[in-house]
């Protein structure tokens, strides 16, 4: 069974939990890597200013505000905090109809994206098909002039040409392996029907 049909099937709203094996990172981990993008985020964009960062329903949205607190932390911002904006891709996502779509998650983006840099953060990036959805979602906001890409983790099986700006962590895994992360670290290990 290819491993896309197996976690719809073991993914919500059908069940199935998930078992880790090995944990990877631990929270100061994740800290560090946040704190290491982070620079690497100002060092790329000469700075904060044109800046927006939005997370991907589910995993992104917390690495989003953890990195936007990381970011203004690092430039000593009092007055200006950086945009941090939500969004859920499900209803852009190439899959539907072939995998159930639940559009849940609140999609939360007041501000004009024109002429910004949008740094679009999520947790894990796998086949890349998340990320196209985030674009073409990004582009009913406005027309930014740069999008970037950070995740926490890089673990590959690309389906598409996308490759991420700044990477928390590189862990090449299996297909059928998944990873959890959380501000507490990365777990490696698969679902298990509950």
């Amino acid at each position: 069974m290819p491993v896309a049909e197996r976690e719809r099937r073991m993914s919500r709203p059908y069940g199935g939990v998930f078992v880790a094996r090995s944990r990877i990172m631990d929270g100061e981990d994740i800290t560090r890597a946040l704190r290491r993008m982070a620079h690497e985020i100002l060092e790329r964009n000469h700075g904060s200013q044109e800046l927006i960062l939005i997370g991907l329903q589910t995993g992104g949205v917390q690495l989003a505000h953890a990195l936007a607190a990381t970011l203004e932390d690092i430039e000593e911002l009092e007055q200006h905090s950086l945009p941090v904006c939500t969004l859920d891709v499900a209803l852009y996502r190439d899959d539907i109809g072939i995998r159930p779509v639940i559009p849940e998650e609140v999609t939360d983006i007041p501000f004009d994206l024109d002429s910004k840099v949008v740094v679009l953060v999520d947790d894990v990036l796998f086949t890349g098909r998340t990320i196209r959805a985030a674009l073409d979602a990004v582009i009913d906001f406005g027309r930014p002039r740069m999008v970037q890409l950070a995740v926490m983790v890089d673990r590959g099986h690309r389906e598409l040409p996308i490759r991420p700006d700044f990477v928390g962590k590189n862990l090449p895994t299996r297909r059928h392996e998944l990873v959890n992360v959380t501000m507490d670290g990365v777990e490696l290990g698969e679902l298990q029907k509950s």
